[in-house]
């Protein structure tokens, strides 16, 4: 899937969005990175996605390199997902993405805690 960008002028950070860009892909990555996937298990592992929208994730992660398709010739057919060797390099940039989410989720839930014991105070 060809995007938009201009790759001898934009900025890098805007390089990388382009390939890992997008609700799904990262968290795609993610479980990837534990080994390969068949579609029906990362299905369920990101039961918020539509099968479409995985789909189509899947799909520009395989255009850009990040993420391999293998398909036996099975009936029914039987389609894997793994991450490439360069799809393995985004590792620490979604390692560090968890990091901090887990800290701002903990943040959030601290500050809601506090709100819930103002509200019932008053």
């Amino acid at each position: 899937m060809a995007r938009k960008y201009c790759w001898k002028t934009g900025c890098d950070v805007e390089a990388t969005l382009s390939v890992i860009g997008g609700r799904w892909k990262p968290v795609l990555v993610c479980h990837l990175l534990h080994g390969r996937k068949r579609f029906g298990e990362l299905r369920r592992l990101v039961e918020n996605a539509t099968e479409r929208m995985i789909t189509l994730q899947l799909r520009e992660l395989e255009a850009d390199g990040v993420v391999s398709r293998h398909v036996y010739a099975e009936v029914p057919p039987r389609v894997e997902y793994d991450v490439t060797d360069f799809g393995r390099s985004l590792e620490p940039i979604l390692t560090v993405m968890q990091e901090w989410g887990s800290a701002f989720k903990a943040r959030m839930l601290e500050a809601e805690a506090k709100d819930g014991e103002t509200a019932t105070i008053a």
